[in-house]
């Protein structure tokens, strides 16, 4: 008799444990601050991209033209990234990468990566300050990279404030 494989969400011992199912993976690219709407303009210019949202921050200082942009989801073929202003970027300093991963179970996957070895940053959020406009919880994994388990973005085509 072949020995029997623990699948995503089972334990060898007939437990079962809690388990996430993400719909989607999103690099997420953090450009320096206020270019992030020009970026978004030359992706669509190089690359065809197509806006599919966009989240700004409410509140812009005197000095800038636009108000910092948070998330601006472009959809590439059938791949979606993100498009930030740098002064909202999780990660500061070292190396490494951010990215969007999307789930309606974000305090389970948030303890899961936890349990694996990353490290919690911050506590999960809602609203103003979150990716996408919705819920995120970030962790950061054992070799630098940011990842940001967020609430299924809405798919709306208008803008919308944090």
């Amino acid at each position: 008799m072949a020995p029997e494989v623990a699948q995503n969400g089972a334990a060898h011992n007939g437990a079962v444990t809690k388990t996430a199912t993400f719909s989607a993976m999103k690099p997420q690219l953090f450009v320096e601050a206020s270019k992030a709407n020009d970026a978004v303009e030359f992706y669509k210019a190089a690359f065809g991209a197509v806006e599919i949202s966009r989240v700004t921050h409410p509140k812009r200082k005197a000095d800038q033209e636009l108000p910092l942009v948070i998330s601006a989801q472009l959809k590439l073929g059938d791949s979606v990234f993100i498009v930030s202003d740098d002064s909202e970027a999780p990660l500061k300093s070292g190396t490494g990468s951010v990215f969007c991963l999307e789930s309606e179970e974000i305090d389970v996957a948030v303890e899961k990566a936890v349990k694996a070895g990353g490290v919690s940053v911050g506590e999960v959020t809602e609203g103003e300050g979150a990716c996408c406009g919705g819920r995120v919880g970030t962790v950061k994994d054992p070799y630098g990279n940011i990842w940001m388990i967020c609430s299924p973005a809405k798919k709306a085509g208008a803008d919308v404030e944090a």
